[in-house]
């Protein structure tokens, strides 16, 4: 008898309206970084309005700069996102379909990307206004965290991106074809880890709590790139490894190769997830590192 829980009744879409024959809807993919993002401007607020948290008790922002600060996020986010997927997992099919890269409410979204137009986002506002990188970064990556726990369950609710199969009693039956196409399994129900909720755990409530820990009560804003570093480190760890739970993309899994692996050293490898974890968890030592010897 197979110990698990069956996926939970809840449809993708929250409510959807017939407009002159177009259906308007809004899912809980579209509400998890409305949500997400607003929490975060939240959080970014509430930082700069403590000048004794920061280097020389002064705040380098005003809450007016983080609403300004909040378009580039987004921008970067989506542009980020959305070619950071292109390139990163599906370069020959997208690269054959140029047009379809515009399509972005068929859903496929990066996250490494997605931190890269942030990043990219955040120097260009900071460099136009002559504002100080590291603390702008700091604040970014203190408001990230409730955007990747809401963005994580939206994907439980959506059935999607979920785990390897398991005999666990907590493995998930999740519908679809694809779902239950597992290997070894000739007969009944498949359940699957449920990956999502794992890394809405580590990468939002985990990583998020330690952050507003470190820079409310800790005194890391004071040292500028400090808890930026911690970021890159925590999201990089946790991403790596419930990637070892968590099913590949099927443009890399092959006859020879069932587990996906972009990168296989005999009978083991790394996934794509891991493959771009690996630099973060890097650079984020280095900025905790030259952080503390610039202080």
């Amino acid at each position: 008898m197979l110990l698990a829980i069956p996926f939970p009744d809840i449809a993708p879409e929250i409510f959807s309206v017939e407009i002159g024959g177009f259906t308007l809807a809004l899912r809980w993919y579209a509400l998890a970084y409305i949500v997400g993002i607003l929490l975060g401007w939240r959080l970014a607020v509430a930082a700069v309005r403590r000048p004794a948290l920061w280097r020389g008790d002064m705040s380098p922002l005003r809450p007016k700069d983080v609403e300004d600060l909040m378009t580039a996020v987004i921008l970067g986010i989506i542009l980020g996102g959305r070619l950071g997927f292109v390139l990163f997992y599906q370069p020959g099919y997208y690269l054959t379909h140029p047009l379809e890269i515009l399509y972005i409410w068929q859903g496929g979204m990066s996250f490494h990307g997605g931190m890269l137009g942030v990043t990219i986002g955040g120097l260009w506002f900071c460099l136009s206004r002559g504002l100080p990188v590291w603390s702008v970064l700091d604040i970014m990556a203190l408001a990230t965290p409730p955007g990747l726990l809401l963005g994580r369950i939206a994907n439980f609710i959506n059935a999607e991106l979920w785990g390897r199969p398991t005999d666990l009693p907590w493995g998930v039956v999740f519908p679809g074809i694809r779902a239950q196409d597992c290997p070894g399994i000739a007969e009944g129900l498949c359940a699957r880890h449920p990956s999502q909720l794992y890394e809405a755990g580590l990468e939002g409530l985990v990583l998020g709590g330690l952050l507003i820990v470190l820079a409310f009560w800790r005194g890391w804003l004071k040292v500028p790139g400090q808890l930026t570093g911690i970021f890159l480190i925590g999201y990089g760890l946790s991403r790596f490894a419930v990637e070892f739970v968590r099913q590949a993309d099927p443009q890399f899994i092959a006859p020879d190769n069932p587990l996906g692996h972009v990168v296989q050293f005999g009978d083991w490898g790394l996934s794509m997830g891991q493959l771009l974890s690996l630099p973060m968890i890097a650079i984020g030592i280095a900025f905790v590192l030259l952080a503390r010897r610039r202080a």
